[in-house]
């Protein structure tokens, strides 16, 4: 024996409140140490100065982490006015200051320049890839960054509160690729300003909502008691807006071993192609694209019960 440690293995998601200071993969680690498993993803990171729904999947559910990518998300921030940062939020260094502060009614009058499809450059200390290496990771060598614009989905933007002339808080539903600290930063510069972000919070992904999570001290207040599994959803909780089709033993066994089968379906009706949530007794068993009368496996799961 190597001593190596082996972990369990455990399959589905957890619905995590993140608090403000660990990363986003810190907080991955701790949620796997509460489960002992051996395997673990999260969908969108969140900075370690922001807090919320950091959505989490274990074993079996990473295979399923593509299905967060392109879903819409909503934060609420606060933006304090009158002084930009490298980092576009309160841990970069000053580059700039103003004593402009724009009115209630200017800030309301600016908001709809900034939903539907805008360009957005996203903030140099961010995780975008350029030639390979991360953009935070080259700019804090002392690199020169230059960042490209990109399009993004912008679906709501409202003022939720004004605590004082120097600050604002504001909601954001927004779609995948969306930085908030370049939205903070270019809405300053419109109301002829500059601002950086103080304050972030996710509150939701999808139709995952932060008011159902659970907070990262709560889980860890659990321990490795059985209750710790309450926390744990099922690895196709993710899945409810995919149409789910049942299937024999024999025809799950049949995809699980990648065959293509022929669609159940095609005996009523012409069957509608798409991906297909495929279900035996209760079990996913895959993520199929139904097509031409087919039914061909992407993403097979082996799953066994959620407290094994």
């Amino acid at each position: 024996m190597n001593g190596k440690r082996v972990r369990a293995k455990v399959d589905g998601w957890v619905f995590l409140d993140k608090p403000v200071g660990p990363s986003s993969t810190q907080a991955l680690g701790r949620v796997r140490r509460v489960f002992d498993a051996a395997k673990g993803g999260h969908a969108g990171t969140l900075d370690p100065l922001a807090s919320g729904l950091l959505p989490i999947a274990l074993g079996e559910a990473t295979k399923t982490l593509a299905h967060f990518a392109d879903g819409t998300k909503e934060y609420e921030f606060t933006v304090r006015w009158g002084t930009a940062t490298a980092s576009d939020d309160a841990e970069g260094e000053i580059t700039a200051t103003s004593s402009a502060r724009p009115t209630q009614a200017s800030l309301a009058a600016a908001l709809p320049r900034f939903t539907g499809e805008i360009e957005q450059v996203p903030p140099v200390y961010s995780a975008v890839k350029i030639g390979g290496e991360r953009a935070y990771a080259l700019a804090r060598a002392g690199e020169e960054v230059t960042m490209k614009s990109r399009k993004v989905l912008i679906y709501g933007l409202e003022i939720v509160g004004i605590p004082g002339p120097d600050e604002a808080r504001l909601r954001v539903k927004c779609g995948s690729g969306t930085y908030v600290r370049s939205l903070a930063r270019d809405l300053a510069l419109a109301l002829g300003t500059v601002g950086h972000v103080i304050a972030l919070r996710r509150t939701a992904v999808g139709r995952h909502r932060v008011e159902q999570a659970i907070s990262l001290e709560n889980l860890e207040a659990l321990g490795h008691s059985p209750a710790r599994f309450g926390a744990l959803a099922p690895v196709e909780t993710v899945l409810d807006d995919i149409p789910a089709l049942a299937v024999t033993a024999q025809e799950a066994a049949a995809l699980r071993q990648g065959r293509v089968l022929r669609d159940p379906r095609a005996e009523q009706s012409p069957p509608v192609p798409g991906m297909l949530a495929v279900f035996h007794d209760g079990r996913l068993v895959a993520l199929a694209e139904g097509i031409d009368g087919t039914i061909r496996p992407a993403r097979v799961f082996n799953l066994g019960s959620m407290k094994e």
